[in-house]
């Protein structure tokens, strides 16, 4: 009599790693992708300012540290979320971005063009064309840290784990507290609260970056590179010699425009409508219960 003899092979369970399980909980999830983006942020400031010429460090150390921001945001979330990277696809990114940069020169001219009619704002004359080229770097590193991270990390995160409301909130009050620091006053923390409110918005629209990064670096560089407009109490040179004068509500003082009641109107108005447009097409995420 022939026996035959199968043999079974029993497959390993795939246990994952303690950091992985770790890593499940939100706010671990959060520090984790936060700390993908810093590390590296700061290794490549450490080497660029080590490795580049001065003359051409700052251009240089902001464009590689937006593309290492990115990088790292991106392997993250293929080996530790370990999923496609669907909010920075490159399929239809550069008409994304600049639709959103498009939406940012409207609601920077919506702001000051009332602010010049009123003679709050005055062109003093023109400088040259280097400032536009200079502050490219700059604006584009601050919005992509501030959007991979207020938007990409935090919201996004929070969303999954919380719902749609308490994602906004919290994000909305780090990117406030992100500005805290400097001579900001009460409008522009509501200013500011308002521009996050509507960055998180399209961001819902499109589930994608591309949007509020774009909106978001429009908004800083058409004040700070064309207008000569302070920004978030930053000092700003750029291709127009222009200066903000008046009552401070209306002006923003030393912190800028972001302190004006005019761009709070604006930002206001613009959030209203993108969180309308995003709540009508189902773009609210409930809070998950838990099951009892």
């Amino acid at each position: 009599m022939n026996t035959r003899i199968s043999t079974l092979t029993l497959a390993r369970p795939d246990f994952d790693p303690w950091w992985r399980r770790a890593l499940c909980h939100p706010l671990a999830n959060m520090v984790g992708a936060a700390m993908a983006m810093f590390l590296p942020l700061a290794l490549s400031f450490a080497l660029m300012e080590a490795l580049l010429p001065k003359d051409m460090g700052v251009a240089w150390h902001n464009v590689v540290a937006a593309l290492v921001c990115v990088l790292g945001y991106w392997i993250y979330v293929k080996r530790v979320e370990r999923r496609e990277v669907t909010e920075l696809g490159g399929s239809g990114a550069p008409g994304e971005w600049a639709r959103g940069a498009g939406l940012g020169v409207l609601l920077g001219l919506l702001t000051l063009a009332p602010l010049w009619g009123l003679g709050v704002y005055r062109i003093e004359g023109f400088g040259d064309s280097f400032p536009l080229l200079k502050q490219i770097p700059e604006m584009l590193l601050v919005s992509v840290l501030e959007e991979l991270l207020i938007r990409g990390v935090l919201f996004r995160i929070a969303e999954k784990a919380w719902g749609s409301r308490r994602a906004l909130v919290l994000s909305t009050v780090l990117f406030v507290a992100a500005h805290l620091p400097g001579e900001i006053s009460l409008m522009g923390v509501l200013v500011t609260a308002a521009a996050s409110v509507a960055f998180t918005a399209v961001y819902q629209l499109s589930r994608r970056l591309w949007l509020p990064m774009g909106m978001h670096f429009a908004w800083n560089y058409l004040f700070s590179a064309v207008f000569s407009v302070p920004v978030s109490d930053h000092e700003a040179k750029g291709w127009l010699h222009g200066s903000m004068s008046g009552p401070e509500w209306l002006s923003g003082g030393a912190y800028g425009v972001e302190a004006s009641a005019m761009a709070l109107l604006v930002w206001v108005v613009a959030a209203a409508i993108l969180l309308r447009r995003a709540y009508s097409r189902s773009e609210f995420v409930p809070r998950l219960r838990r099951a009892t």
